[in-house]
């Protein structure tokens, strides 16, 4: 690793700490019914037929946050392994007390603690802007599997409703932090992957504004 990716990297796990601090203290209302239906339970529906379809059985979840959809997954799919990670000592302690069939790790995404190729499939779900993101893939790269799937759902700051929802939930997020779907695309083209599709995330009527995209892709 080369002095300058170090420091990178350096850097971002300290910002990654101080975010990590900031969702401890938000886990606290961060499994309120009427955010989780209106924001993130669509993407969630998407990951668990996505899995399912694709046959996934050792699954890590980035950024699991409480493990709502990590929990799930473990209970609902045809699992030998689950992994939920988080920087986030306080998302991590109401996780475990959720599901005890996850293998709950707090761990960056950026360097995992998991062998080459072990798993079938990464899934992450609106926390992608939180990550050093050329390092965070090739870590997937790496602990997937030839074959293995990719998918992320991720903010879209460049879309028409983006202003509206960042003034609603009060976030601060950068464009610079959140690709554009075709920035997205060259950045996992350009790690070792292959797109296979790309879309706006199924949403009903009431959470359409929420300007998130899913990349699938497979590692080469």
């Amino acid at each position: 690793m080369s002095t300058a990716t170090s420091v990178a990297l350096d850097a971002r796990r300290g910002f990654n700490r101080s975010i990590a601090a900031f969702f401890s203290v938000a886990a606290r209302a961060y499994d309120q019914r009427t955010l989780q239906r209106v924001v993130y339970l669509p993407p969630q529906d998407e990951m668990v037929s996505l899995l399912e379809r694709y046959g996934s059985r050792r699954i890590i979840d980035i950024g699991c946050g409480t493990g709502i959809l990590t929990a799930r997954m473990a209970k609902e799919l045809d699992t030998e392994v689950v992994y939920g990670i988080d920087m986030s000592p306080g998302m991590l302690a109401k996780a475990r007390q959720r599901s005890s069939l996850v293998q709950w790790r707090n761990e960056p995404a950026e360097r995992l603690g998991l062998p080459d190729e072990s798993v079938d499939a990464v899934i992450t779900t609106t926390a992608f802007h939180f990550f050093n993101q050329a390092a965070a893939l090739a870590e997937f790269q790496r602990v997937l599997r030839p074959g293995g799937l990719l998918a992320i759902d991720a903010l879209n700051l460049r879309a028409r409703w983006a202003a509206p929802v960042q003034r609603l939930t009060g976030a601060r997020l950068s464009p610079a932090a959140t690709p554009s779907p075709r920035q997205m695309v060259e950045l996992i083209t350009a790690a070792g992957f292959e797109l296979a599709e790309q879309r706006p995330v199924r949403r009903p009527w009431y959470s359409r504004p929420v300007p998130d995209v899913l990349t699938v892709a497979i590692r080469r």
